[in-house]
């Protein structure tokens, strides 16, 4: 059940910038197919986020230190940057134009979760 939550919060964060950002689309023919593709991106952004961001993380954090947190931002874009490869490998018409359209499509997802997070109860008991 927390793994559904899961997605659908990524796929609604990703829905939110390619709505916001004209530089992030989402082909797709229908509403139907174009939710189907909104899911498997999220988990392909998920399993990017899991596996390849905690890496790329521990590597550069001494530079994520020297920047005071800045190069979260560019950390962020390389892995929405990377959702978009992989999930155009796979036929899923997700696309993002550029490193600068991934900053900010970084930022509207990050903040777009933020708030799906506060508004959704996680199942934990806060005694």
């Amino acid at each position: 059940m927390r793994f559904l939550i899961w997605v659908i919060v990524n796929a609604l964060a990703l829905a939110a910038a390619t709505y916001v950002l004209p530089g992030i689309t989402l082909t797709a023919a229908t509403s139907e197919d174009r939710a189907v593709s909104l899911l498997l991106v999220a988990v392909v952004f998920g399993v990017v986020n899991a596996v390849v961001r905690p890496v790329v993380k521990f590597v550069s954090f001494p530079f994520i230190i020297l920047t005071l947190g800045l190069l979260v931002f560019v950390i962020n874009a390389l892995m929405l940057l990377l959702t978009s490869w992989v999930s155009g490998q796979a036929g899923l018409g997700f696309h993002v134009d550029g490193f600068w359209t991934a900053v900010l499509g970084g930022l509207v997802v990050m903040v777009a979760t933020w708030i799906l997070e506060v508004l959704l109860p996680d199942g934990r008991r806060r005694d």
